[in-house]
């Protein structure tokens, strides 16, 4: 019985890390790296491409309102904020014509790359509300996590006193 016990509980902390690294994965194939091919591109064209593409993804997954905050709201967490930023950005990116100079142009970008990056002690990195990719869930994938984390500590530590 003790083994049947462990083999769920074991079963369930994988299952929970596993799916949150998913969720983390999906968010980074599907936005941030189209993100950060936008703030790396040299043309207006590629960069409203890149974004598109980013942005198509926050619309089919309903990730354009809200915070991803659990106890208590902060700036870095307003999805909408975000959001509306990057829609601006496409917004000017979809005025440039022929006709806009190339100093203009270099212009759109600096101000995209300013956008979509932030710049830390550690480099630049993907401007992106911290738990985007556990929302609207939050809350509850927090729960699991903790959990999961616990019950992870738990088993190896029996396994450790018990020879398992």
């Amino acid at each position: 019985m003790k083994a049947f016990v462990i083999t769920i509980l074991t079963v369930f902390v994988l299952v929970v890390f596993g799916a949150i690294i998913v969720k983390s994965v999906s968010l980074e194939q599907n936005c941030i790296g189209y993100l950060k091919r936008a703030a790396d591109a040299n043309t207006v064209e590629t960069a409203s491409s890149e974004l598109k593409k980013a942005i198509k993804y926050l619309d089919e997954n309903n990730l354009t309102s809200g915070y991803t905050s659990t106890l208590w709201r902060t700036p870095d967490e307003d999805i909408s904020f975000w959001y509306k930023n990057l829609k601006s950005s496409q917004l000017e990116l979809s005025k440039v014509t022929d006709s806009t100079s190339q100093l203009e142009r270099t212009n759109l970008l600096m101000k995209l790359r300013e956008t979509l990056l932030d710049n830390g002690k550690d480099g630049d990195s993907i401007t992106v509300p911290d738990g985007l990719s556990r929302y609207p869930n939050n809350f509850a994938w927090g729960l699991l996590f903790w959990l999961a984390f616990i019950l992870a500590i738990g088993l190896m530590s029996y396994a450790t006193i018990t020879k398992y």
